[in-house]
């Protein structure tokens, strides 16, 4: 399969070469959803990730998963659970890839194990709802 990047100077790395350029969130007015983007450097295999939104005591108030991205510019709106939150939140991301399954059932003699995911990188950002 090939993918298709708007710049084409640039090159798709390999797994273990990608990185998460860029992480932003950016509230909605309702105070209820919040828009987070992730620019991550192109891929030669499409990533898979994870998006968390936590509060300021650590608790988890939103997240998503992302399943293998098809472009290295990724938009997604996460609701927050309770719909009434106020302060500093943290959105927090991480770029992995899992093993070809073909690999995890390759051994008949043991019984299959939920493969190891290998993060290739993690990012951070803060934001604050009035």
């Amino acid at each position: 399969m090939e993918i298709f990047f708007a710049d084409p100077s640039e090159k798709p790395l390999p797994p273990e070469e990608v990185r998460i350029r860029e992480i932003q969130a950016r509230p909605w007015e309702d105070g209820r959803r919040v828009k987070v983007n992730l620019e991550v450097t192109p891929f030669l295999k499409r990533p898979s990730g994870q998006v968390e939104i936590r509060d300021a005591a650590g608790a988890l108030v939103a997240s998503a998963s992302i399943v293998e991205a098809m472009t290295p510019h990724i938009e997604i709106n996460l609701h927050l659970r309770p719909a009434e939150l106020q302060g500093e939140f943290t959105v927090l991301a991480e770029i992995y890839y899992l093993p070809d399954i073909e690999t995890v059932l390759e051994d008949e003699d043991r019984p299959p194990v939920p493969p190891q995911r290998m993060v290739v990188d993690s990012a951070q950002a803060v934001f604050t709802l009035p």
